[in-house]
């Protein structure tokens, strides 16, 4: 395979020197056998007209394009194999038109690019006194994340990055440049939107309508830190299930429970100088002869509450729940919204430097604490991260989405397709393994095996249900084949094949086999 004549960006074909770093994405230690991640051709554009060199290029070979702005997908979606062609925006749209944050009537707008990190993003916003919801993940990119709904902290309160979105500029298949928006094209806005991301057009920019620290003064936020211990977790856990099984919480609430194994580096997750200083002080036993630390096994709780009227009055007792047993303690204090945001963001570029076997879980269930999830997910956990040397590490994050007043919830049916915004809980359960142990793999899949079939399914202690996210997908790579998991039934898969059809006549963003099937 030769460039690609008249584009302006980098190319880099199989081969070349610079080939193996400039193809590598999250999932490439993990997935770049079994779902090949080896495009023939590599191109980073350097705007929109070489995109639409690419596409017709591609259009006319009758090859595939995969997109990617960060190249966080957990399978490997982001990428494709030989003759295929990966198409690199990570820093392709960084110019000083590519953000700019303006006012209409009494209302605040953004026009972002998607080659943005959510690090970069985070602190743009921050400097102009707004915010969205959005991630914890610095390095993850607007492309993706927008496109597979924009999952964090701020779930319940604000609901998803997504539900911001106002228009969305595009390259087609023939590579013309289009602005989507509801009213324009409501089809390809809903299925852009959380349908199949990456396989409907080529996402350069789009418009949020974003919130103003000044209209939700009075925000709290708070990160405790705790060194791992099992009952500590079952006490946090039983806090959450409780928030989730009640339909009646209000709004204004957030939490959020992770549980990290040792090594992890707590420094990038808490921003604060005076951590290590800390920790050497009320435990030196975590510090070695040379004066490093060992990250211990933590517990990390983030804490939020919002007021969105004059009548909501803030209670103390949210936060004090969470100060026993604490290590360490951050917030509690009113902060701006954007502060809150930039708090929650870890800075590291992926969990642990291994291979992985991942599982994100979700559920509408509002009857964990009776059914017993508590005490059976603590003990899961425990016997993952309790063993020293096992040569396997734990990322988990636990979070409530649910009840009647949750944005996540009444978001739902607002022109999108992201799928179960009926969910309570959502649950990532990370198994990160030793590559250099011949049994560690073995051991991972093992653990998650049982998480499967304990978990999930018609006597699922979790949920009676297999729901998982676009962003956080495992198991088969062939989307047609468990499109139950990611969407809620046939008429909604079938619509969206529709307008991928549409979209996509000649399989140009058809790169893999993790897209939604084309009906005709």
């Amino acid at each position: 395979m030769a460039t690609i004549a008249g584009v302006t960006g980098a190319q880099y074909l199989r081969g070349t020197p610079e080939y193996p770093d400039e193809r590598y994405q999250y999932a490439t230690s993990t997935h770049g056998v079994d779902h090949d991640m080896n495009p023939a051709l590599i191109v980073q554009p350097l705007n929109k007209d070489d995109i639409a060199l690419v596409l017709q290029y591609a259009k006319a070979n009758n090859i595939a394009v995969a997109t990617r702005t960060g190249g966080h997908q957990y399978s490997g979606a982001s990428s494709t194999a030989a003759p295929n062609i990966q198409l690199d925006l990570n820093t392709t749209f960084q110019g000083p038109d590519d953000r700019v944050i303006f006012e209409k009537g009494d209302k605040t707008f953004l026009r972002t690019s998607i080659s943005w990190s959510l690090g970069d993003f985070n602190a743009y916003l921050g400097k102009n006194n707004v915010f969205l919801p959005h991630g914890q993940c610095t390095h993850v990119h607007i492309g993706g994340h927008v496109q597979t709904g924009g999952y964090g902290q701020l779930g319940r309160s604000f609901g998803l990055l997504g539900d911001y979105v106002l228009s969305l500029e595009i390259v087609d298949y023939d590579g013309n440049i289009k602005e989507i928006t509801k009213k324009s094209n409501s089809e390809l806005f809903y299925a852009f939107l959380g349908g199949s991301p990456g396989n409907l057009g080529v996402l350069t920019h789009l418009t949020l309508e974003v919130n103003r620290n000044s209209d939700y003064q009075g925000s709290r936020g708070m990160k405790v830190l705790y060194l791992y211990n099992v009952d500590i977790l079952k006490r946090l856990l039983t806090i959450l299930a409780k928030m989730s099984d009640d339909p009646d919480v209000p709004r204004n609430y957030d939490f959020c429970v992770s549980v990290l194994s040792s090594s992890f580096r707590l420094s990038d997750l808490w921003h604060k100088p005076d951590l290590d200083e800390k920790m050497k002080l009320e435990h030196p036993e975590l510090y070695g002869p040379d004066g490093n630390p060992f990250w211990p096994r933590s517990i990390i709780v983030y804490a939020q509450w919002v007021p969105f009227s004059k009548n909501d009055v803030y209670d103390p007792k949210w936060f004090d729940q969470f100060r026993k047993d604490a290590f360490l303690i951050d917030g509690g204090d009113p902060e701006p919204m954007s502060t809150l945001t930039a708090q929650w963001i870890f800075r590291n570029t992926r969990e642990f430097k291994h291979p992985y076997v991942k599982r994100t879980y979700a559920t509408k269930s509002t009857t964990l604490v009776q059914d017993g999830w508590v005490d059976w997910v603590a003990e899961r956990i425990d016997t993952l991260v309790r063993p020293d040397n096992n040569g396997l590490w734990l990322s988990a994050q636990l979070q409530c989405f649910g009840g009647k007043f949750s944005k996540f919830t009444t978001n739902a049916n607002n022109g999108t397709s992201y799928s179960w915004r009926d969910s309570t809980l959502v649950c990532t359960l990370d198994c990160f393994y030793d590559e250099t142990d011949p049994d560690a793999l073995n051991r991972a899949q093992d653990w998650q095996r049982g998480n499967d079939e304990e978990g999930v399914g018609p006597n699922g202690i979790f949920s009676k249900q297999d729901r998982r996210v676009l962003w956080g997908s495992y198991g088969s790579y062939d989307l047609d084949s468990v499109w139950m998991c990611y969407y809620e039934d046939r008429e909604k898969y079938e619509r969206l094949g529709k307008t991928r059809a549409v979209a996509d006549p000649y399989g140009t963003f058809t790169p893999n086999t993790f897209a939604v099937k084309r009906l005709t």
